[in-house]
Order: structure tokens, then C-alpha cells, then sequence
């Protein structure tokens, strides 16, 4: 464990954000960066994390610091909030992103997928949350953030362990909102569809080849074929709809399971 400091500032609010070092949390990173009202704790297992999260301290101005806990490890995602609480004092903000997908028939489908899967998007939620949340009682202040997915709404064939992941993580922060609600504690989710990731860019070429398609019928057949709006959502998107659920304006907003995911939930 390692991090950053830099000018103390004890106006900013800390926020914890799991899958933190490349795409999806990433970019929520940024966005909260930019409004240079938080200190960022980041998470994730790229072998230049801390590399990352120095960069943005320093592109910022604001303070981060840096942990590789593992996910599947619960001792070591205690050990990143008690170290977090030693460095900025408090988490006001948690966001449990961090996540992984296995696509397979269920009859062929790997028990330690199945495992990895539910225990990577789903129960670290549970044991972050529950390590956080007696703070966050204590200060009457808390916004728990989970990023779910359109599959946490609706499902896919051959993703079962990430549709039942997604579907529990929705139901898991409608359970936390009301415990929350009595103090100060606001719950949800955010369902993206298909995000313009690195990831998802290796995905397409690797589908356009598979299947001896063009990425551009790859991107519109199969990946957007469910959604209205034909684009693939932003990490921005994502960032600043997290920005303003964890806002003071927000604190009647709780218990949600938010689409963004360009009208695929509307059919």
C-alpha cells in the first residue's frame, strides 16, 4: 500500500472507487477529480496503479492514493478502507465498480467463473459497504454508488453469473437505501449499456473476426442491436451522473437503478 501526499486540504471529501486504474472507474476518477472537492482513493491490479493515481493527484491538484486490493480477498479490501481512513480521516463516498464477465452456455459454464464473477461484482460490494457504512452513520453522511449494468435490469443469454451479479447488486442497494435512509445515506445503482472502453474496443475486433464481420456490423448488430439510441455510452456520461449522486442535491435520490443505456430498458 502507497500514496500520494500533497497539501492538505480539510475542506475535500473522500471518495473510494473500486476498478479505479482504466476504464469505467477511471473515468469516474476524472470526473471527480475535475470538481477538486475530493480526495480519490484508487483501486485496481494495473501494474502502474499508483502511476495513475500519482498522475491525476498531480494533474488535479488534489491528493490520492493508491491500493491493489484484491477484490476476492476481503481481508485485504478491509486493510485499503482502514488505510484510507488513517490517510484523508473519513470515506464519504464509495463506488463499488470493479467487475468481470464470462460469456458461456450454462452448461458449460466453469464453477470457478461463476464464483470469480459473483464474487468480484457483487459480494466485495457487500464487504466494503459494511466496512464503510459505521462511519458514515457516525458522520450522518454517506453515498454508496454501485455500478451495475443494463443486465442488472434485463438479461442475456450464455451471462449468467454477470446477469445474477448485476441483478444483485441492484437489489443489494435497494436494501442498503432504506437501512441508509435514517441517516444520511443514499443507495444506488447506475446500468450502463455497452461503454466505450479499451475493452470494449478489443472486443469488437476480436467478434469482427470471429464472426467474418465488419467491427461497424459487429458495433450495430450485435452490440447496439437492443438499444434506440445507437451509441455507445460515454465514460463521462457515467462520471458525472456519479458526481451528482453523490451530491448534497441528490440526498432524496436513493434505492435507484438508473439505465444509461440508450433506450435499451424502454422496449
Amino acid at each position: 500500500m502507497t500514496y500520494m501526499v500533497k497539501k492538505n486540504k480539510h475542506n475535500m471529501k473522500t471518495i473510494l472507487i473500486t476498478g479505479s486504474t482504466s476504464g469505467i472507474g477511471l473515468g469516474i476518477a476524472h470526473e471527480f477529480a475535475k470538481t477538486k472537492q475530493y480526495n480519490i482513493v484508487f483501486n485496481g491490479l494495473e501494474p502502474n496503479g499508483q502511476e495513475i493515481a500519482d498522475g491525476v493527484a498531480k494533474d488535479f491538484g488534489i491528493e490520492t492514493m493508491f491500493s491493489n486490493a484484491n477484490m476476492l480477498k476481503p481481508e485485504e479490501l478491509r486493510k485499503m478502507v482502514d488505510d484510507a481512513v488513517a490517510k484523508f480521516g473519513k470515506i464519504d463516498v464509495l463506488v463499488n465498480n470493479a467487475g468481470i464477465q464470462f460469456v458461456s452456455p450454462i452448461e458449460d459454464f466453469p464453477d470457478e467463473k461463476w464464483n470469480a464473477i459473483i464474487g468480484i461484482n457483487l459480494t466485495s460490494a457487500f464487504y466494503l459497504t459494511k466496512a464503510v457504512w459505521k462511519g458514515m452513520k457516525e458522520r450522518n453522511f454517506g453515498r454508496i454508488i454501485n455500478i451495475a449494468s443494463a443486465h442488472g435490469l434485463v438479461a442475456s443469454e450464455f451471462k449468467s453469473a454477470y446477469v445474477a451479479s448485476k441483478h444483485g447488486i441492484v437489489g443489494f442497494t435497494k436494501t442498503i437505501a432504506l437501512e441508509g435512509a435514517p441517516f444520511n445515506i443514499t443507495a444506488n445503482a447506475i446500468c450502463p449499456g455497452y461503454v466505450k472502453t479499451p475493452l470494449v474496443d478489443k472486443q469488437i475486433a476480436d467478434q469482427a473476426k470471429a464472426h467474418n464481420m465488419s467491427e461497424a456490423d459487429v458495433v450495430n448488430k450485435v452490440m447496439l442491436l437492443k438499444q434506440a439510441v445507437k451509441e455507445f455510452v460515454s465514460v463521462e456520461e457515467l462520471g458525472q451522473l456519479a458526481v451528482f449522486l453523490a451530491s448534497d442535491i441528490a440526498k432524496t435520490m436513493t434505492g435507484t437503478a438508473l439505465p444509461v443505456d440508450g433506450g435499451w430498458n424502454a422496449q
